[in-house]
């Protein structure tokens, strides 16, 4: 065996094990990401990280490029197959070098494209925008087919011209998130630009922006699988490379240098592992701290807007009785003002009557009192949801008080037991609703 031999195995058994263990920790970290944050209702998406299921929806739907389905999002490909041969150079433990002609064969992508508009996802509570634009799309293969030059789809659906040393074969493939499909979304939530809602969208300081087909548990079960696989399998590496080296110098295994490894690669993933779960732990308290701001913005928003709607709908009513009576009053004195007329002479008063119609409202009282209706049952909802909001988080936070290992590092991360809120528990009243008569 060269004598070089030895040492890049040992280099490319540290790599392997270095990228497992950092694709290992990657899948943790989003796993206790998303078991940290809890599910939204569409109207309960305030603006920070959240997650949200619900039906995908936009109207009109694209047409995918290949399948022609109704979508909200779809993306294709297009592959030619090749053969060719080339020549290889080799060369063997004594330096001696060899060239032989090898038949290769592979796929080369000749044309990729599709669409990604902005689409919504709708619940039993309303509607959430959300802009794939940058996300992670976990979606639905929707068209798969191979096919020979002879075939109308080789060229009705790729490109006129050919790759070099092509074998005549193309394969089409499309996925797509079809309109009306369930969506679980993951992402970081922000105000809308054109109305006063949240969006979800593309955040370079999000930990996670996922739009998947598959129900938030799937996702959280691959994610576990992942982190448990990759751990594991980041144990091996450099252990098989030490019983190589002691295979091929025709030594019995080193069994404390294979343990120690094994215990090397161990105590760097338990590192690691304080590492992700300490700053987990921390944003799991921010997460909670913000939880609690959003219900109480939601009641001072219950306190400081529904009196004023109260307010503006009275001096509407009031001003209507006010309007009433100045017109009724108008019309009479037009019809004394001519009593020998057929009917009221209405130039008589017409320069005070357009003032009066000007100061008319165009929304008319009962269009006012339908809108604070749906204003209060608004506000309350939203305070329902910021509550459920915060007491799921929160009940998350308290679980990892108590849960080993994590009750260990949660006194180090400043983590403490929140109480749950209840109705009797909030600080803020209800606000009572009474219009004075005018």
């Amino acid at each position: 065996m060269n004598e070089n031999v030895p040492q890049v195995l040992w280099s490319i058994a540290g790599v392997l094990t270095l990228v497992l263990l950092g694709f290992a920790i990657r899948a943790g970290r989003r796993l206790r990401f998303l078991t940290d944050t809890p599910t939204s209702k569409a109207k309960g998406v305030f603006i920070g990280q959240v997650e949200i299921t619900g039906r995908a929806t936009l109207a009109p739907p694209v047409r995918s490029f290949l399948a022609g389905a109704e979508t909200v999002w779809f993306r294709y490909a297009v592959e030619e197959e090749w053969s060719r041969w080339e020549t290889e150079t080799t060369t063997d433990s004594k330096g001696r070098t060899q060239t032989r002609l090898v038949h290769k064969t592979g796929w080369t992508t000749i044309d990729r494209g599709g669409e990604e508009p902005p689409f919504t996802v709708v619940d039993d509570t309303g509607s959430v925008l959300v802009r794939p634009g940058g996300a992670e799309l976990e979606a639905v293969e929707v068209y798969d087919e191979t096919v020979n030059r002879s075939q109308p789809l080789y060229f009705g659906k790729g490109p006129a011209d050919e790759i070099a040393d092509s074998n005549h074969r193309r394969r089409f493939r499309e996925q797509a998130i079809t309109n009306g499909a369930t969506v679980f979304v993951a992402g970081r939530a922000r105000e809308r630009a054109d109305v006063v809602a949240p969006e979800i969208a593309a955040d370079k300081t999000a930990d996670l922006f996922l739009i998947s087909c598959r129900s938030g548990s799937k996702v959280e079960g691959s994610y576990r699988l992942h982190f448990w696989l990759l751990s594991t399998l980041a144990l091996f590496p450099l252990p098989a490379v030490g019983w190589v080296n002691a295979y091929a110098a025709g030594l019995p295994p080193d069994w404390p240098l294979l343990a120690g490894l094994v215990f090397g690669v161990a105590a760097l993933w338990a590192l690691a592992w304080l590492w992700m779960s300490f700053n987990s732990l921390v944003q799991l308290r921010n997460r909670t701290e913000q939880g609690w701001s959003l219900v109480d913005v939601q009641l001072k928003r219950r306190a400081d807007l529904i009196p004023r709607l109260v307010g503006v709908v009275s001096g509407l009513r009031d001003h209507e009785q006010r309007v009433q009576k100045e017109i009724a009053a108008l019309r009479a004195q037009a019809e004394a003002t001519a009593p020998w007329q057929p009917g009221p002479d209405v130039a008589a008063v017409q320069t005070t009557l357009r003032m009066v119609v000007e100061r008319y409202p165009e929304l008319v009282a009962n269009e006012a009192f339908l809108d604070l209706q749906r204003e209060l049952t608004d506000t309350e909802t939203r305070v329902a949801l910021a509550r459920d909001y915060y007491n799921e988080i929160a009940t998350q936070h308290n679980t990892r008080l108590e849960i080993v290992p994590d009750r260990w590092l949660a006194p180090l991360a400043g983590l403490k037991p929140r109480p749950l809120l209840t109705a009797e528990s909030f600080e803020r009243a209800p606000v009572t609703v009474q219009l004075a008569r005018g």
